[in-house]
């Protein structure tokens, strides 16, 4: 782990500017399966506006780091959990440098320790737990409250942010997703294969589509975006566009 910058790098959420196109300001809310480009599009997007990001899948990666370094099992809900989750500040600071936000546990940013094959693989059977889904759902509408928002998960326009002004529901090939997850851990040094990252996005998939607390599903007020075939630039541009509609609205 790593410390936060410095404070002149860095002011808390809702200190950012204007948005680009307008007084106008929503909610965009961005949910579908694991490697069809959510968190890069929700990014880009955030940037383009002027919006604030917000990683709803970081916070459940942070929360799996947690439980796994304290050796807290995860099998069923139990004290030790329910403790963890109040013990745990979760929140974000914006970064100038990265013109985005960095997530903090306790007040020391996060990073490369929450993005590895561990906790990828255990994130999901963390996540299927009441206790933890309504501990971090209530932090994220926290941060939505004053809009400007692009919040990417799994249940953002169906739980989270049901009055979202904007919901996309992104999904992809899941061969085409595993070659790009393949190609992001690579380049962050991660030495994993194709066969282990493809069978944990199926399992992935598995897992949220049919888990009981808050599943993955398409909301039904939510456009289809499927990423197969598309750049990531295409990508951005498309949800743009659709911003760009409502805040005109």
């Amino acid at each position: 782990m790593k410390q936060t910058t410095t404070p002149a790098n860095t002011a808390k959420i809702g200190n950012f500017s204007p948005n680009i196109l307008g007084n106008k300001r929503i909610n965009i809310a961005i949910d579908g399966h694991a490697g069809c480009g959510k968190s890069t599009t929700a990014k880009q997007l955030a940037r383009r506006l002027g919006y604030v990001y917000i990683d709803t899948g970081a916070m459940y990666r942070i929360v799996t780091w947690v439980f796994l370094r304290d050796g807290i099992p995860f099998d069923q809900e139990n004290p030790q959990m329910l403790e963890s989750l109040k013990a745990m500040e979760i929140d974000f600071v914006h970064n100038m440098e990265k013109g985005l936000c960095d997530i903090r546990l306790n007040g020391v940013v996060m990073d490369q320790e929450i993005r590895t094959p561990e906790i990828s693989a255990n994130v999901s059977p963390v996540s299927i737990h009441k206790a933890v889904r309504e501990a971090m759902v209530e932090k994220q509408q926290q941060i939505a409250a004053n809009k400007g928002v692009v919040m990417d998960g799994r249940d953002i326009g169906t739980v989270v942010l049901p009055h979202a002004e904007l919901k996309v529901f992104m999904t992809a090939d899941v061969a085409v997703r595993a070659k790009r997850r393949l190609a992001e851990m690579e380049k962050k040094g991660l030495a994993v294969s194709y066969e282990e990252v493809l069978f944990n996005l199926k399992e992935r998939d598995r897992i949220d589509s049919t888990r009981a607390e808050s599943p993955l599903k398409q909301a039904d007020d939510a456009i289809v975006l499927d990423t197969t075939h598309l750049h990531i630039d295409d990508q951005v541009e498309k949800v743009l566009e659709w911003a760009k509609e409502k805040m005109s609205n």
